[in-house]
C-alpha cells in the first residue's frame, strides 16, 4: 500500500482499533526517525518554518555539530517520508510532509472515550 493510500484513509487513532499492518510499515521508520532528539528537534524546526521550508544553511548553524551529520539526519528524516528536499544552487531546503505528520498525529490522538459504569476506578 503507497504512502498515497494510506493517506487517502485516515490513520485510526490506537485507542480506536489495531493499527492495520500496512499502515505500521509504512509509519514505523517515521516514528523510528524521531526517536533521535536532533531529528526530532530539525523536524519540528522545518514544519515551524514561516515560508513552509528552510534551508541547510539555517538549520546547521543551530546545533553543535557538523555540516555532514546535520546531513546524515536530514537523509534519515526525507528517507522516512516526514520531508521533502528541493536543491536549489549550492543549497538544500527542507519542507515537511503534510500528510506524513497527520497521519502519525492521529494515530497518537487520543480521544476521551465515555467513563465505563460497569468498571471498578483502576487509578
Amino acid at each position: 500500500m503507497s504512502n498515497q493510500a494510506i493517506s487517502a484513509a485516515c490513520c485510526p487513532s490506537l485507542t480506536e482499533r489495531r493499527v492495520p499492518a500496512e499502515t505500521a510499515a509504512v509509519l514505523a521508520p517515521a516514528f523510528k526517525a524521531l526517536g533521535d532528539p536532533v531529528r526530532l528537534q530539525l523536524l519540528s524546526m522545518i514544519a515551524s518554518a514561516e515560508s513552509g521550508e528552510i534551508c541547510v544553511c539555517d538549520l546547521t548553524p543551530a546545533f553543535d555539530l557538523t555540516g555532514p551529520t546535520i546531513s546524515h539526519h536530514l537523509r534519515t528524516l526525507r528517507e522516512a517520508g516526514l520531508v521533502d528536499a528541493e536543491r536549489r544552487g549550492t543549497w538544500v531546503y527542507y519542507s515537511a510532509r503534510p500528510a506524513m505528520l497527520r497521519q502519525l498525529s492521529a494515530l497518537l490522538t487520543v480521544t476521551p472515550a465515555a467513563a465505563p459504569t460497569d468498571r471498578p476506578d483502576c487509578s
